[in-house]
């Protein structure tokens, strides 16, 4: 078996030894050992709820290290992974954003 070598753009984040976090021309890329596996829009903010907690339902990732990393709070994580695990991607992308509108 071969073993592969992380590498990473030099403007990376690193989450851990085999995650990083990658800004690019208005887009977001999640690198596992250098390779993106997922990416998404600067402003995209369900596809990135949707991305961290399925990073962390995956084992790549902690809820502590993505909390560390990018400066959010853990319980913000939580919620993301536990939404993942009940409901699924496609809540995070069928799901209507209710926060700031008048209830009339």
């Amino acid at each position: 078996m071969q073993t592969q070598l992380p590498f990473f753009p030099s403007t990376t984040k690193l989450v851990n030894s085999s995650v990083g976090i990658y800004e690019n021309d208005e887009f977001v890329y999640y690198l596992h050992n250098g390779n993106p596996i997922y990416c998404h829009g600067l402003n995209d903010k369900n596809s990135y709820r949707f991305i961290l907690g399925n990073l962390v339902v995956n084992n790549l990732c902690t809820i502590t290290e993505l909390s560390d990393c990018l400066g959010v709070n853990r319980k913000n994580i939580e919620r993301y992974a536990n939404t993942f695990r009940q409901k699924g991607a496609e809540y995070f992308f069928s799901r209507k954003e209710t926060r700031g509108q008048c209830y009339k």
